[in-house]
């Protein structure tokens, strides 16, 4: 169970927290609570930025004013301000910064993804020049699969003109070997890739400690 910002110790609330071990500590969930500040009279903060952090999740880079507005309690002021430290975020990131020499490079961009219950299965659209143009959350499963299927992984891809796209999703259960429905969506992406002109470059799949490369394991 989830505890209200009321209910948590004052030296647990998220403000307190980042003061006491930085920014790097707090969960997606709580620097957005930061930033909100507070609920509304009917939704704890906690709650309300949980909801955001999905909408953000979804909609990666292209999200706007009105996705987060859509929420009771939100309105142009919140939503600018996460929008402005989205995009402040963005641009203290280099170009090179954001490039893709190998695959794994991908993973720092989507490592916090493994302290998440379910399985988040995400996308991540790069160009001809080998850079990071968005990270999307696909779909979010169970505690053990993630289902999902190609015209889910490409539609946005295709959206942004990708050349390539790599793949990953995060083990709950700690386990990073590939399961069935793994080698088999791996497999159906890699075909649908071709057909539209796009190459799968990976399949990843990570936990806190570790990751699998199905390129590096000679498997794609």
């Amino acid at each position: 169970m989830r505890l209200s910002i009321q209910q948590m110790a004052q030296a647990d609330r998220p403000r307190e927290k980042l003061l006491r071990r930085g920014a790097a500590a707090l969960s997606d969930r709580e620097l957005l609570a930061v930033l909100l500040g507070k609920g509304t009279p009917g939704m704890d903060v906690m709650t309300l930025a949980g909801k955001l952090a999905r909408v953000i999740d979804e909609k990666g880079l292209a999200v706007k004013a009105e996705d987060l507005t859509a929420f009771a309690g939100v309105g142009d002021a919140k939503a600018t301000l996460i929008l402005a430290a989205i995009e402040f975020a963005r641009r203290r990131i280099k170009p090179e910064g954001a490039r893709i020499e190998t695959p794994a490079d991908l993973l720092p961009h989507v490592r916090h993804y493994a302290d998440r219950k379910q399985e988040h299965f995400l996308c991540a659209s790069i160009n001809g020049a080998n850079e990071i143009l968005n990270i999307r959350v696909v779909s979010i499963g169970l505690i053990d699969r993630s289902p999902v299927h190609p015209r889910e992984v490409f539609a946005d891809a295709l959206t942004d003109r990708a050349s390539a796209v790599i793949v990953a999703h995060n083990h709950p259960n700690g386990g990073l070997e590939p399961s069935p429905s793994d080698i088999r969506i791996t497999a159906q992406l890699k075909a649908a890739g071709e057909i539209v002109g796009i190459t799968l470059l990976d399949h990843i799949i990570f936990n806190r400690v570790g990751y699998f490369s199905f390129l590096e394991a000679g498997r794609l």
